[in-house]
């Protein structure tokens, strides 16, 4: 393979990541308060980068496992039905974190989730690089990238906007319970925290 071709293959996933950060910056021209403007990012990296990366990941694992499986550098298993479908909830974790609604603790929870299979795939393909020698576009460069950035990302926005949360409030938030529930529950319902 030449190396124009393994660097035009080896960098697809990183196009993911780049729309997230040319759409986050392009809206945040204009943000009017920092609280805006890591919400746009935030929204940004979860809809771009983890929900649509994820499902052409599904996509692409579910239509061509021939192709995927070469680019990987592994022969056509069986496994790649259940790689696309663990894409297909990565995708729609992402589009959760993306919602108005998600609080920064849920978008933590999720970044942690995208973790675990992701950084779980990056040792996978670190061992296949370093004990197999597979050099294929799909095991090296641009999928190492993407598979430590997206949740990295996405954990270290959330943790940003949590701290600014308890900044704004004082860190005199507290959750009210009643007879040893929530104060506002069911399911949607927004949290039971309130000023001391």
């Amino acid at each position: 393979m030449s190396t124009p071709s393994y660097l035009v293959q080896t960098s697809v996933p990183l196009l993911w990541l780049l729309i997230a950060v040319v759409g986050a910056t392009i809206r945040t021209r204009h943000s009017p308060s920092a609280e805006a403007k890591l919400e746009t990012w935030q929204r940004w990296w979860a809809i771009a980068a983890l929900g649509c990366g994820s499902l052409w990941m599904t996509i692409s694992f579910i239509l061509i496992p021939d192709v995927m499986s070469t680019a990987i550098g592994f022969g056509q298993t069986p496994f790649e039905f259940e790689i696309a479908f663990a894409n297909l909830c990565l995708a729609v974790l992402g589009l959760r974190a993306a919602s108005p609604s998600a609080s920064a603790r849920e978008r933590i929870t999720i970044g942690l989730g995208a973790g675990m299979f992701l950084w779980g795939a990056v040792i996978g393909h670190l061992y296949q690089w370093f004990a197999n020698g597979d050099h294929a576009p799909g095991n090296t460069g641009g999928v190492l990238i993407y598979d430590l950035l997206i949740p990295a990302v996405m954990i270290g926005l959330a943790v940003a906007s949590r701290r600014r949360e308890g900044q704004v409030d004082g860190g005199a938030a507290r959750e009210v319970r009643v007879d040893g529930q929530p104060a506002t529950g069911g399911l949607g319902a927004t949290t039971g925290y309130v000023k001391a």
